[in-house]
C-alpha cells in the first residue's frame, strides 16, 4: 500500500488543494448556460485547458478530477490532459460514478451506480495515467431521513468502489455529501454527517480498505440553506471538527471538504476557520476539492471569448491562492 499512501499523501501536502473539474454533461451543461455558452465537446476542452493551463497554479493544487470525456482529451498543442498536468506536477484523477439513481423502497432516497464494470474501467484509467478516483453519494436532510437504509447502501458502495480503487493502486477519494437543503440546524446537520461517517467507516472497514491509502471528501457541518439561523464560520469550525473527532480514523491522511453549494467566499472562509481551530490538534490535513467555488468567477471572467483567456486564468489563479491560503488559517 506504500504507493496509495504516499499519493494520498502528496494530494494533502503543504498548503495544497484538489480541482474538482469533473462536472458531468448536465452540470456543466447548465453552468455554461449561464454565460450564453453551447456545451460542446470542444467548448468543453478549451475550458478545462485554459484551467489545466494556468501559468503558476501547481503552487496550490495539487490534482485534478476529471471526467471520462475529460481525461481522453488533450490541449491545442497536443499533449493530453493527463501530461499537461504531469508537466505541471499536478496528479491526475477521475470520477468514477453513474451518478445518483432512486433507492427502490426508500421515497424521496438516491443511491450511486456504477459498480458494475468498475473493475475494468479503473484498470484502464490506471493505464491512462489516473492516480486517483472519486466516487460520490448524496443524503438528504428531511423528515425521517436519511433513512438507516439509505445511508447504508451509500457506505457499501463506496467501500465497494474504495476496495476496486486500492486494488488497482489507485487512490480513492470517499465522498460522503449530506446535502445543506433544507432548514435543518447546524445541530442537526452534526448529527447526519456523524451517522454517515460512522456507517461508511465501518464499511470500508468490513470490506479492507487500508484507511491510509485513501482521502475523505465530506461536507462540512453548516446550516442548511433554508435556516433561519446561520451557523458563523467559528460555529461552523468547531462543529465540523467535533464531528470528525469522534468519527474519522486518525489513519486518514487527509480530509479535502467538498464546497456544496457554498459561496466561493463562504467556502473559503470556512475552510479557514476550520485551520485556524488550534484547540486541540487533528491527526488530518485539512484541505479542499472544490468545484464550483473554485471555477465560478473564472468561468465568468472567460464568458467564451478567447480575448478574456489571460484575465480568466489570473482570476482563477487568485482563487486557488485564496484556498491554498486558507489552509495556513490566513484570511
Amino acid at each position: 500500500m506504500s504507493v496509495l499512501n504516499d499519493t494520498a499523501r502528496k494530494l494533502v501536502a503543504g498548503n495544497k488543494g484538489i480541482l474538482a473539474a469533473d462536472e458531468s454533461f448536465g452540470t456543466i451543461e447548465k453552468r455554461f448556460a449561464k454565460i450564453n455558452l453551447e456545451s460542446t465537446e470542444e467548448n468543453r476542452r478549451i475550458y478545462r485547458e485554459l484551467l489545466f493551463t494556468t501559468p503558476g497554479v501547481e503552487e496550490f493544487i495539487s490534482g485534478v478530477i476529471m471526467f471520462d470525456e475529460t481525461l481522453r482529451q488533450h490541449a491545442g498543442d497536443g499533449r493530453s490532459f493527463v501530461q499537461v498536468l504531469n508537466d505541471k506536477g499536478i496528479i491526475p484523477g477521475i470520477k468514477v460514478d453513474k451518478g445518483k439513481v432512486p433507492l427502490a423502497g426508500f421515497a424521496d432516497e438516491e443511491v450511486t451506480e456504477g459498480l458494475d464494470g468498475l473493475r475494468d474501467r479503473l484498470n484502464e484509467y490506471k493505464d491512462m495515467g489516473a492516480q486517483f478516483a472519486k466516487w460520490r453519494a448524496v443524503y438528504t436532510i428531511g423528515p425521517g431521513l436519511p433513512s438507516k437504509g439509505a445511508v447504508h447502501a451509500n457506505a457499501h458502495a463506496l467501500a465497494r468502489y474504495a476496495a476496486l480503487a486500492q486494488e488497482a493502486e489507485i487512490v480513492p477519494i470517499v465522498e460522503p455529501e449530506v446535502l445543506m437543503d433544507g432548514d435543518h440546524s447546524l445541530e442537526e446537520r452534526g448529527i447526519v454527517t456523524g451517522m454517515v461517517l460512522d456507517e461508511l467507516f465501518e464499511e470500508l472497514f468490513i470490506n479492507k480498505v487500508d484507511p491510509g491509502g485513501m482521502l475523505l471528501k465530506p461536507n462540512m457541518v453548516i446550516s442548511g440553506k433554508e435556516a433561519k439561523v446561520q451557523a458563523t464560520p467559528d460555529e461552523v469550525a468547531q462543529a465540523t471538527l467535533a464531528v470528525f473527532r469522534k468519527s474519522v480514523p486518525s489513519e486518514v491522511p487527509g480530509i479535502v471538504f467538498l464546497s456544496g453549494g457554498q459561496s466561493s467566499l463562504e467556502a473559503t472562509k470556512n475552510l479557514c476557520e476550520l485551520n485556524r481551530d488550534k484547540k486541540s490538534e487533528h491527526p488530518w490535513a485539512l484541505s479542499f476539492s472544490f468545484g464550483r467555488a473554485l471555477q465560478n468567477e473564472a468561468l465568468e471572467a472567460w464568458h467564451g471569448d478567447g480575448n478574456n483567456w489571460q484575465k480568466a486564468q489570473e482570476v482563477f489563479y487568485k482563487a486557488a491562492r485564496a484556498d491554498a491560503e486558507a489552509r495556513r488559517g490566513i484570511c
